[in-house]
């Protein structure tokens, strides 16, 4: 009785444990792996886009899309001109503005950004989807010297509520000396985000003022000093500040706003929607992305490789267990498909491997990612893209498993038979 294809199949798959269970390694690794870049590269693009959520509009002074954007939000760079205090006060009070939150660069603390902002900063601004900062210790800065640090910040300096911190004039290689007669009082953490927040020592607008009462042009006034406790007969009420981000009473205005920013009198101006300008700088850096994918299929195509060679150096050792089916009544025809069959279940189940195992990272290391560095990797099998791309490897499979099997189709029965000294 003629056993059935599948049957001869399994059986044959079973008879070569070592070198199934190798090449099944391999598939699955490969797959792993293209599937794990491919998941981090779409899962990284989007915590990318949400590193600013909730947020209509950043304006600053009149420069490029984003150059303004890697200044504000990623705090790369400084502003070529600042924004004065009335032209924020207008944008407040315009009647499409729901919210607005300052932000005034230029000083640090031990290589991290100080950012001069206000308490509406805790309350308006988000990171990832619409997540809004948390305190993992103590609270927001209440009184002039008072500084709240970013998670990353913290975890570097071991600083803690209480931590007393002096700032410096100017950021990286161009900060100058140490505001050391006005020093600050760490009141609060914030929780990691993975976001530049996390980098970042946040401070109210009042303490900018009040560490440059005795400073101008970049540089301390001589002969000038004026201590902490008497800064409070100053007017601290910001001058000017480096941007503002801004929350719209309805999202369907913000191209409307956007134009009457871009095209005001007066002052120039330059108002851009975060989301797009994020995607704009992502197409700048995001050519990595497309280099590990290249090298992910590139793992693949290795993977692909070791089954064809596994299959074509088994022949060999095959022409006589190929005889005899012929001899039992297969035809070159049952051989050819024997061969791709055991390619395209061995792909299969490869490919089933690979997804478990991706999904078994993807579960354990999810928390880290999004801890470390603010990605959301989503512990899933798969969706509807990840299922083109293991279609492809199995099709690969199958294609690469021609030779192969075309091979075993000309093998005669007089040559299986044939005994080899």
């Amino acid at each position: 009785m003629r056993l059935p294809l599948w049957h001869l199949t399994l059986a044959s798959i079973r008879n070569r444990g070592l070198a199934t269970v190798l090449t099944l390694v391999a598939i699955a690794l490969s797959v792993t792996l293209l599937l794990g870049v491919e998941r981090l590269r779409n899962d990284a693009r989007s915590s990318f886009a949400n590193t600013l959520s909730g947020t209509d509009l950043i304006v600053g002074a009149r420069s490029g899309a984003v150059q303004l954007l890697l200044y504000s939000v990623f705090h790369i760079g400084d502003a070529t001109h600042d924004v004065s205090w009335s032209r924020i006060d207008a944008l407040r009070s315009h009647k499409d503005v729901a919210w607005l939150v300052p932000v005034s660069l230029g000083d640090s603390h031990r290589g991290f950004r100080v950012v001069g902002t206000t308490a509406d900063f805790f309350a308006h601004v988000q990171t990832g989807d619409r997540q809004p900062l948390r305190f993992a210790a103590g609270q927001a800065f209440d009184g002039v010297f008072d500084a709240v640090v970013g998670a990353e910040v913290a975890a570097s300096l071991g600083y803690a509520p209480g931590a007393k911190i002096v700032l410096s004039h100017g950021a990286g290689e161009f900060a100058a000396a140490e505001h050391g007669d006005k020093p600050f009082t760490v009141t609060g953490v914030l929780a990691r985000t993975g976001t530049p927040v996390d980098r970042s020592v946040l401070v109210g607008l009042a303490a900018i003022e009040a560490i440059h009462l005795d400073w101008q042009g970049g540089s301390r006034i001589p002969g000038v000093e004026i201590p902490a406790q008497f800064v409070g007969k100053f007017d601290l009420s910001p001058k000017r500040v480096t941007a503002a981000l801004i929350g719209l009473e309805r999202r369907s205005t913000v191209f409307r706003v956007q134009r009457e920013i871009n095209t005001s009198d007066g002052e120039p101006l330059l108002a851009i929607l975060p989301g797009v300008t994020l995607d704009e700088l992502w197409r700048v850096v995001g050519v990595v992305e497309r280099v590990l994918l290249a090298v992910s299929a590139f793992v693949v195509a290795v993977g692909l490789a070791g089954l064809v060679a596994t299959l074509v150096s088994s022949l060999s050792a095959r022409r006589r267990e190929l005889a005899i089916l012929r001899a039992l009544g297969a035809g070159p025809g049952d051989v050819f498909v024997l061969l791709m069959t055991e390619s395209v279940l061995l792909a299969v189940a490869g490919c089933a491997l690979g997804v478990m195992l991706l999904w078994a990272l993807s579960a354990g290391i999810a928390p880290w990612l999004m801890a470390e560095h603010g990605v959301q990797l989503v512990a899933r099998f798969v969706d509807q893209s990840e299922l083109v791309w293991l279609a492809g490897v199995i099709a690969a499979a199958l294609l690469a498993s021609v030779i192969p099997a075309w091979r075993a189709y000309r093998y005669s029965l007089a040559d299986g038979m044939t005994v080899r000294m």
